[in-house]
């Protein structure tokens, strides 16, 4: 061993190590974080007040942005359920067959197409100026629909503006993740997602005042160069309020982002990595739990096909006026909004009961669609509640976006997963409106069989994910092993590669250090209480080899 080499090396001492601790710069896995914590000279501990305060900084700062352009996505892409009132199938030629569920579908066909490019380039640019510039140009692409002419360019700009639009609700759990503790994110989550039930309630008031005009042009084109305008507005203003992650946010002094910054080492996560790791992916694409939370997005969204499609066609074809039939969906986005708000405020403030909330959101949309199935078109009032909580399934995403996000680890892979999560969201978006059949109209009775089967199959797989999740928890409990460690926030790794050793036995230690073999009895002399140490993912007894720690060796009392 080189003197550099002893000298960087572990020093003996009886019962316990002494070992030199330094600030670095991890230059290998590129997290800008490590430069802030590493930066910092200031008072490294900060009290429970100081945090809330800064929370709440952080929530007037972020929240208000993310609703407004979360309220705009869901308003503009769901504009074609009320321009149908109003004469646009007529115009477009979507009342032959199935063409009008398919430009709904093909919507999510692009959606599918452009997530992972739209995240990729969130991780390699600036977050602010790709969403702003997405934004932007989805603007342009929404006031193009008033020069479409057939339902062939109709589809053309629908698959072009779902394409756009993919990258926004990826990029905001990102953003929510990057900013945000474990257990503060499930509620930060559906604060956003709730928008998609309140614009709800304001579109119509909207959509009903430009339904009463009769100027040169169809109502419908109103609506479109209505919103494609406002679009353009906000996604030039975006790039300058939209905080994107902690490291660069504006407003916060040192102290400030130094605190938001260390205060997220328990996520175990990361803040900003914009180095892609191949086997992040692999990983991710090999694990069991991310397959079942995207086949509980694709079956719940199956049931979005009638929410956000062919509601105002369900109620106007109870008898009401195409005005009327407008506002009547009023209640419906209240419903949502207050649900999507409530269910991940409950799983925030009760721990472990996400995927008993989806469960139970899934069933409410089983009920809706048993009512919408089996009663007779004269129960108006029964029929009209049943419209009203179907949204339910939209409470149960909230939550799961927010499962979704805290059970992963890993800039990439949790990039990876949101995308992913949000395909499988698309899938069945696309899927939906395909199984609401032209021919099956007013009562559309085939597709809300449909609804109620694959919503059953949803409920059943959030229970699952549960048992799987207990299963890998007791797992290990029984082997010893914490759920975090010092530096897994730090050196980017995955929630299945951080392993350790268990609290009690006294030593945590870092994966990425420089490894040679030594005696045994040499190491076991210096830690008499250790008896293995976990490192790349496996255990090292003590009986057999073991390790000195020449450099960049990360020890941390438990």
């Amino acid at each position: 061993m080189s003197d550099s080499d002893k000298g960087a090396a572990i020093q003996h001492h009886e019962g316990m190590a002494e070992v030199q601790t330094q600030k670095t710069v991890d230059t290998v896995h590129r997290d800008e974080a490590v430069k802030v914590l590493a930066a910092y000279e200031g008072d490294e501990a900060w009290t429970d007040e100081e945090e809330k305060r800064l929370r709440r900084k952080i929530d007037w700062r972020l929240m208000p942005v993310l609703c407004a352009t979360y309220m705009l996505q869901y308003y503009d892409k769901a504009m074609l359920s009320q321009a149908a009132l109003f004469g646009l199938r007529q115009d477009l030629g979507l009342l032959t067959g199935d063409r009008y569920a398919m430009s709904a579908a093909i919507f999510y066909l692009g959606f599918i197409v452009g997530a992972y490019p739209s995240m990729m380039l969130a991780q390699r640019y600036p977050v602010e100026r790709v969403a702003s510039a997405i934004v932007t140009v989805w603007g342009v692409c929404l006031i193009l629909t008033v020069v479409c002419k057939d339902y062939r360019a109709l589809y053309t700009e629908r698959f072009f503006l779902g394409f756009l639009e993919s990258g926004i609700s990826p990029m905001f759990m990102m953003i929510v993740g990057s900013f945000y503790k474990k257990n503060e994110q499930a509620m930060r989550m559906g604060i956003w997602y709730s928008c998609t039930g309140y614009v709800s309630i304001i579109s119509p008031l909207v959509n009903y005042g430009f339904g009463l005009l009769n100027g040169g042009v169809s109502s419908w084109r109103y609506m479109y160069y209505f919103a494609g305008s406002l679009t353009i507005v906000w996604g030039i203003i975006l790039v300058f309020v939209l905080p994107p992650d902690p490291i660069r946010a504006k407003g916060f002094n040192e102290r400030e982002r130094y605190i938001l910054v260390a205060r997220l080492k328990t996520n175990n996560s990361g803040v900003r990595n914009t180095h892609l790791k191949v086997a992040q992916i692999w990983e991710l694409l090999l694990d069991a739990k991310f397959w079942a939370v995207f086949a509980i997005a694709f079956l719940s969204m199956i049931a979005n096909a009638p929410i956000s499609t062919f509601v105002p066609i369900i109620i106007n074809g109870f008898g009401f006026s195409t005005l009327n039939s407008l506002l009547l969906m009023m209640p419906c986005g209240l419903y949502a909004g207050t649900l999507q708000l409530l269910m991940p405020y409950l799983a925030y403030r009760y721990k472990n009961t996400r995927t008993y909330l989806i469960f139970i959101a899934q069933l409410g949309t089983v009920l809706a669609s048993l009512l919408l199935w089996l009663l007779p078109q004269t129960a108006t009032g029964a029929l009209l509640f049943a419209v009203y909580i179907l949204p339910s399934v939209g409470g149960g995403y909230a939550v799961l976006m927010g499962l979704q996000i805290a059970n992963t680890a890993g800039y990439t892979k949790r990039s990876v997963a949101s995308s992913g999560l949000y395909i499988g969201y698309c899938l069945g978006n696309f899927v939906g409106p395909l199984c609401f059949k032209k021919e099956d109209a007013p009562r559309y009775v085939p597709g809300f069989i449909v609804v109620v089967v694959t919503a059953i199959v949803a409920a059943v797989l959030a229970l699952a994910y549960r048992l799987m999740c207990m299963w890998t928890n007791k797992r290990r409990d029984k082997a010893g092993i914490m759920e975090g460690f010092d530096h897994a926030y730090e050196d980017d790794l995955t929630d299945k590669k951080v392993r350790f050793i268990a609290p009690e036995l006294g030593w945590t230690i870092a994966n990425n250090m420089e490894l040679r073999i030594c005696n045994s009895a040499t190491f076991s002399k210096s830690f008499p209480r250790v008896s293995s140490v976990v490192f790349s993912g496996g255990y090292v007894p003590v009986e057999f080899w073991f390790v000195s720690f020449i450099s960049n060796s990360r020890w941390s009392r438990r």
